[in-house]
């Protein structure tokens, strides 16, 4: 891999960060988080979008400083296009575009969930990258999905969710136990101190690899309802072995579901990412199948999980080298594919 310097910002949803990578090498990863949406209990997008636009040039400027370069070492920006929310990821395309103008550098889109997968191959994230093909659970807030990897731009989703993605089942089930938002690293914490097997809820019976997790929240909600009638303090009371319970079946599901196309595949190599990748429940999960199936497992550094643009900036040096650059005509998008970017023949999708 040479040694390109790219600077990296990520903007698509409520955190701003940016990073700086030399070859696969982070130098520099840095999030400026936004408290606000706690009061709301899930994010604001035109509260997102202004907060994007006080702390773009200050965690920019950090990150540049962190990494001791300087703007002129730069050799190309990488920026999250999509998908995410229209606002935020205005702010970081229209950044984006106009420091490259004046530097004089090379633009690079980025597809936020792609970005999640190939954080794998950042440096530090694990001892050793998969080895394709392999399968991924990419699990966040906004997705979750099971990826067939065949090489860094050919990914095929071979499952997703139908209804609600598993971090926003944690905190929409998190919000109806009065836990603050974000609920998913809260559940987890009280999770590791109750009881996984005090309380059953419902789980999806689906033919192929797709994920639902609307019933769980609504299986939750009327067994809370139920118990509330006869005893008031029945959250508060039972709120370790509620979380552990909930964690265990939402975990339970994503784990199903990837097990059956590991076997049906007779893939080895798996890997996970996304938010969601971070709690404690869904990485033990893993290390027991590592031992059970004999899986060659891969979990990122924390860091490397949430929204970040570690991994924005590795998408992008491996974009530099195969010349793949956008113009300042690029604008953001909501919703951006993460299908197969190379055609038949090998060569990259224009």
């Amino acid at each position: 891999m040479n040694e390109s310097i790219i600077l990296g910002i990520e903007s698509s949803c409520d955190d701003t960060s940016a990073a700086v990578i030399r070859g696969n090498k982070i130098l520099s990863n840095i999030a400026a988080n936004q408290e606000i949406h706690r009061e709301y209990g899930g994010v604001v997008p035109e509260l997102a979008s202004r907060a994007h636009q006080q702390n773009m040039i200050p965690v920019v400027e950090k990150a540049v400083n962190k990494a001791n370069i300087q703007q002129k070492d730069i050799s190309a920006i990488g920026f999250t296009r999509g998908p995410g929310l229209l606002g935020s990821l205005l702010v970081g395309t229209s950044f984006a575009k106009s420091l490259a103008m004046s530097l004089n550098v090379p633009l690079i889109e980025v597809n936020h969930l792609q970005a999640h997968i190939l954080a794998h191959f950042i440096e530090d994230a694990n001892i050793m990258p998969p080895k394709f093909p392999f399968l991924c659970l990419t699990v966040s807030g906004g997705h979750t999905m099971i990826v067939l990897v065949k090489d860094y731009f050919d990914m095929e989703i071979i499952g997703k969710t139908t209804d609600d993605a598993a971090g926003e089942a944690f905190d929409k089930i998190g919000k109806v136990f009065g836990l603050d938002y974000p609920a998913g690293p809260i559940v987890d914490r009280l999770a590791k101190k109750g009881n996984e097997n005090l309380f059953k809820f419902n789980k999806p019976r689906l033919e192929n690899y797709d994920y639902s997790f609307s019933g769980v929240k609504t299986s939750v909600l009327y067994f809370i309802q139920k118990e509330l009638k006869n005893n008031p303090d029945f959250i508060k009371e039972n709120i370790d072995d509620l979380c552990a319970s909930v964690q265990k079946t939402i975990v339970e599901i994503l784990m199903e579901k990837l097990e059956k196309a590991a076997k049906d595949l007779d893939i080895k190599d798996i890997a996970i990412a996304g938010g969601v990748s971070a709690n404690s429940g869904l990485r033990e999960a893993m290390k027991k199948n590592e031992e059970k199936l004999g899986w060659n497992i891969y979990i990122p550094k924390f860091e490397y999980t949430t929204d970040n643009a570690a991994m924005i900036a590795m998408v992008a040096q491996l974009k530099l080298q195969r010349g793949e650059f956008a113009d300042l005509s690029v604008s953001a998008t909501a919703r951006y594919e993460l299908e197969s970017q190379v055609t038949e023949d090998g060569s990259p999708k224009i």
